[in-house]
C-alpha cells in the first residue's frame, strides 16, 4: 500500500507506527545493501555541485536585489509574525520559553520579544520563536510542510539589532532565510524525511535562521560553508510533535528549536569554528546521507532558480486562530452563525476531504471541529484566546454538550489529485429541530498561494490580533513600520514596540 504522503495522511490514525515500520524497513533495506541504485555513488558525474551558489548567496542575502513584490510579501510575513508573537505572549508555550531563557542567562542583554525581559542572544530568539508558534496562527510554506516565521523573523531581528543593520537589511535577510527553509525540504524529497522519522518542520527552519543570520553578520562564503556543517549537525525534530496536546513540544519544534540552533550556528562560524568543507556535495556528507537519496529528492533544487523565483510566493498565511486543516469549517460556521441560534440546532455536519475522524477527535483546541463549531455558535464570534483554550475545552459542560452535536465525516469529492496545488474545503450543513437545514460549502479561505490574503488582509488580521493587547494606536504603529522597512534607517522602532508587560496598557 503506498504511503498517503499529505499533511492529512501524516495526521491519520496509526501514523506513528507507520512511521516505525517504515523507518524500520529503510534501515533493513541499507543493511542489505538494497535499494542502492536509488543514491549517488561517491563521485557521481550526477551530481551537481551546489556549495559554492548556495554559500556565496547567503553571504550576500541581505543586499540582494529582489523585486518589489517579494520584498512586500516578506514585510507581511514579518509583520504577521510579529503580530502572532503580541497575540500568544501570555500562553503556555510562551511563558515557558521566556523562564527557560532567564534561567540559562539573566544578565543577558538581547530583548526577548513579547516581553520587557532579555536574555543571551540565543536564549532570547529560543524565547521569542517560542511565543511566535504558542498558537496556530503563524505562517506557513504548503509545498515544504514548514512553518518558517516563528524561528527566522525573532532570528532576524536579533541579527540586524545587534549588528545595526538596517530595515532593508533586514527584509533582505528574512527573504533568504525563507527561501532556504521553504527549498530544502524538497531538495531532499519531503517524503524522504517522512520515511526518515525526521520532520521537517524542525530541520528547514533551522538552515532558514541559520541563513538569514549570517547574511545580518556579514559572513563570508567560507564561514557560512562552516556554518551550513552545524547547522547539518543540529538538524533534528521528530513526527511525535503530533501528539502534544499542550502545543509546547510543538513550539519547541516549529520555532524554538531552529531559532535557537540557526543563530548558534551562525555564532560559531562568526567565532572560527571550523566545520567540514562543502558540506552539501561531500560525498559522507549530511545532504548526501542514504536515507535522502530516494523517491522526490531534487538536490539541485536548492540552488536551480535563485534570484528567480522565490519561496515567498509560495508561502500562506491562516486567516483565522486554528490549523490550516480547520480553517474552511470555521469560514462557514461565522457564515451560518449569522442566521441560527445555538437552541435551535439539532445538529451540524461537517464534510471534508482527508481523515476527517482526526478534527472530530482532537486534543487541541485549534484542531478539533466540534469544539471550534460549539465555541462559535455560543459565542456568535472566534475568540483568539477561546480557539486555544484547553481548559474550555475540557472543562466547559456548556460546550461539551454542543460539541456532541457535531459529527465530521470524510468527503471524497472534495479530495485533491495527485500534483494538484494544495487547498483546503469543507461543507457544513445545519439541521434544526423543525427538520429545516441550513449548509455553507467554502472550497477555500484566502490566505494558501493559490488565493494568498491581500496586504489589507494581512493587516486586518495584524489588528484583530494586536489590539486587543496593545490598543489600536500601537497596532497601528506597528504595521505602519513593518510596512516602511524598506525605508528605515534602523528597526530599534520596531523592537521598542515588541517590549511590553504581559499586561500591557491599551493606548
Amino acid at each position: 500500500m503506498a504511503l498517503d504522503f499529505t499533511r492529512r495522511g501524516l495526521m491519520k490514525t496509526g501514523y506513528v507506527a507507520a512511521t516505525v515500520l517504515a523507518t524500520k524497513a529503510s534501515i533493513v533495506s541499507a543493511q542489505s545493501g538494497e535499494g542502492q541504485k536509488t543514491m549517488e555513488s561517491p563521485g557521481d558525474s550526477g551530481w551537481q555541485e551546489i556549495t559554492p551558489d548556495l554559500t556565496d548567496y547567503i553571504s550576500g542575502a541581505a543586499t540582494h536585489t529582489v523585486p518589489a513584490a517579494i520584498r512586500e510579501r516578506a514585510r507581511l510575513h514579518i509583520l504577521d509574525t510579529l503580530a502572532s508573537i503580541i497575540a500568544c505572549n501570555s500562553l503556555e508555550a510562551a511563558t515557558l520559553g521566556r523562564a527557560y531563557a532567564a534561567a540559562m542567562s539573566p544578565d543577558g542583554q538581547s530583548p526577548i520579544l513579547g516581553s520587557r525581559q532579555a536574555a543571551s542572544p540565543v536564549d532570547a530568539v529560543f524565547a521569542s520563536a517560542m511565543t511566535a508558534h504558542a498558537a496556530e496562527i503563524n505562517d506557513f510554506i504548503p509545498s515544504a510542510y514548514v512553518q518558517p516565521g516563528p524561528a527566522i523573523v525573532p532570528v532576524s531581528i536579533e541579527a540586524a539589532r545587534a549588528n545595526g543593520r538596517t530595515g532593508s537589511d533586514l527584509v533582505g535577510a528574512v527573504i533568504a532565510g525563507y527561501e532556504i527553509a521553504g527549498r530544502l525540504p524538497k531538495a531532499i524529497g519531503t517524503r524522504n524525511l517522512y520515511l526518515a522519522g525526521l520532520a521537517n518542520h524542525g530541520i528547514a527552519p533551522t538552515f532558514g535562521a541559520a541563513s538569514a543570520a549570517a547574511s545580518l553578520m556579514g559572513l563570508s562564503p567560507e564561514q557560512v560553508d562552516h556554518m551550513l556543517a552545524y547547522c547539518s549537525q543540529q538538524a533534528s525534530g521528530s513526527w511525535q510533535w503530533l501528539l502534544d496536546v499542550r502545543h509546547i513540544e510543538k513550539a519547541f519544534v516549529f520555532g524554538g528549536m531552529g531559532a535557537r540552533s540557526g543563530l548558534q550556528a551562525a555564532y560559531m562560524a562568526q567565532l572560527g569554528f571550523t566545520g567540514v568543507p562543502e558540506s552539501f556535495d561531500n560525498e559522507n556528507a549530511w545532504f548526501r546521507w542514504r536515507a535522502f537519496q530516494g523517491e522526490g529528492k531534487d538536490h539541485a533544487s536548492l540552488v536551480d532558480g535563485l534570484h528567480e523565483r522565490y519561496e515567498l510566493s509560495l508561502a500562506a498565511m491562516k486567516r483565522y486562530p486554528v490549523g490550516g486543516p480547520t480553517q474552511p469549517a470555521v469560514r462557514a460556521l461565522l457564515d451560518l452563525r449569522e442566521t441560527i441560534v445555538p437552541d435551535q440546532v439539532e445538529k451540524i455536519v461537517v464534510a471534508m476531504p482527508g481523515e476527517a475522524a482526526t478534527f472530530e477527535r482532537a486534543n487541541m483546541p485549534a484542531l478539533n471541529i466540534p469544539y471550534l463549531a460549539a465555541i462559535i455558535v455560543l459565542d456568535s464570534r472566534l475568540d483568539f484566546v477561546d480557539a486555544q483554550s484547553l481548559s474550555r475545552q475540557e472543562n466547559d459542560e456548556q460546550a461539551r454538550a454542543f460539541a456532541r452535536k457535531v459529527t465530521v465525516v470524510r468527503d471524497e469529492a472534495q479530495e485533491m489529485g495527485e500534483g494538484e496545488d494544495r487547498t483546503e474545503s469543507a461543507r457544513v450543513t445545519v439541521t434544526l429541530k423543525d427538520g429545516r437545514t441550513e449548509e455553507r460549502y467554502v472550497a477555500y479561505v484566502p490566505g494558501f498561494p493559490t488565493h494568498p490574503l491581500g496586504k489589507a488582509e494581512v493587516e486586518e488580521k495584524a489588528i484583530e490580533l494586536i489590539e486587543p493587547v496593545l490598543g489600536r494606536s500601537k497596532a497601528d504603529r506597528l504595521v505602519a513600520l513593518c510596512d516602511g522597512l524598506d525605508d528605515a534607517q534602523s528597526i530599534e522602532p520596531i523592537i521598542d514596540l515588541m517590549r511590553f508587560d504581559g499586561d500591557a496598557v491599551r493606548s
